[in-house]
């Protein structure tokens, strides 16, 4: 087989892994959020140093369930993008992996790998950056450390975090928690923050720009959990976009999810580059959304609960969780018919946090 080439091979680890790499070689696409990221993360570390209960979700249980917590890296090229950069990215994802289980955020840890080279006024941008973020946040970083490599070695700056929350009294949410009848919600439109970040890598133009929809949504979790306390599931729709979330929580559930194209909000600068581009903005990373998973009598107060917060305000029911084939998402189309929405296997957008 030539060098790079790529072969899916049965693979007996987890239920719902399907494949295993052949040739041994780490590629820019196990770092997507696709097929062969999961497979990765099967395959090799969680075969080998197992995983908290339930495997799967964005942060582990810890003192009965009573906290949270979660870790994280953050590799985005370029480090300034529309609307953000990777020290806002860092807080914004490590307080939101915390909020998909429930959790208050109450210390993070944020560790620096810095190039030679980087301009300092940049470090302080980016440290700035991350003080606001927390801020917003209601979280506080209070421990960390920092590292220099040589020139050439790490693209600049690397942030990796770790963050502790306090899960809410009488909650409990995880992607294994989804049942048939229940109701998918998603807080705003999709793929902002993927296409911000790639316009600026490939530095293309359009006639409106695409700004990242990057935000610590703690506190629309918070109030979300104050009016229903039965959410089942939620998934920031990140590294492989809302399609990617959606089946891995299909694989936990051991559910099929059914999601209306129609229903899905994209705003319309983010549609058109994507059909410039020939990309699909169900696969395109978020930053700022949450997808919430609730008994159908609790949609309509869960879905007035995060709209009345200003980073839900265009939350949108989308589609419902089914029994039919375990595992599986499907997509009603514009034209009514359907097809599978699997997770993507190759590179689609990959350095995009």
């Amino acid at each position: 087989m030539p060098a790079g080439q790529v072969a899916n091979l049965p693979y007996h680890g987890p239920e719902g892994q399907r494949t295993m790499m052949r040739n041994e070689r780490v590629l820019l696409a196990h770092g997507d959020g696709g097929q062969m990221m999961a497979d990765l993360i099967a395959g090799v570390f969680v075969s080998r140093l197992g995983t908290a209960e339930p495997a799967g979700d964005d942060a582990a249980r810890l003192a009965a369930g009573r906290l949270a917590f979660t870790t994280d890296a953050f590799v985005v090229d370029p480090i300034f993008f529309p609307g953000g950069d990777i020290g806002r990215l860092a807080v914004c994802g490590t307080v939101n992996d915390l909020a998909t289980a429930g959790a208050r955020p109450l210390a993070i840890s944020a560790s620096f790998i810095l190039e030679e080279g980087l301009r300092i006024s940049d470090l302080k941008q980016i440290v700035d950056s991350m003080a606001q973020a927390a801020e917003e946040a209601d979280a506080r970083v209070i421990t960390g450390d920092t590292k220099v490599v040589p020139r050439g070695k790490a693209d600049l700056i690397y942030i990796a975090t770790s963050g502790v929350g306090e899960v809410l009294k009488g909650v409990s949410v995880s992607g294994a928690n989804a049942q048939p009848g229940d109701v998918v919600l998603l807080s705003g439109p999709v793929g902002d923050h993927g296409l911000a970040v790639l316009s600026r890598r490939e530095g293309l133009e359009f006639e409106s720009e695409i700004v990242t929809d990057c935000a610590p949504l703690g506190r629309m979790v918070q109030e979300l959990l104050e009016a229903v306390r039965r959410v089942h599931a939620m998934r920031d729709p990140t590294r492989g976009g809302l399609a990617a979330a959606l089946n891995e929580i299909a694989r936990q559930s051991q559910v099929e999810i059914e999601i209306i194209e129609a229903q899905v909000p994209v705003r319309p600068a983010v549609a058109a580059a994507c059909e410039l581009l020939g990309l699909d903005p169900l696969y395109a990373a978020s930053e700022g959304r949450m997808i919430v998973i609730v008994k159908a009598q609790d949609a309509e107060a869960a879905l007035s609960a995060l709209r009345a917060h200003p980073l839900g305000r265009e939350a949108a029911q989308i589609g419902r969780v089914q029994e039919h084939h375990a595992g599986r998402v499907l997509l009603r189309t514009a034209l009514g018919t359907h097809r599978i929405l699997d997770r993507h296997v190759g590179e689609q957008m990959p350095r995009i946090c």
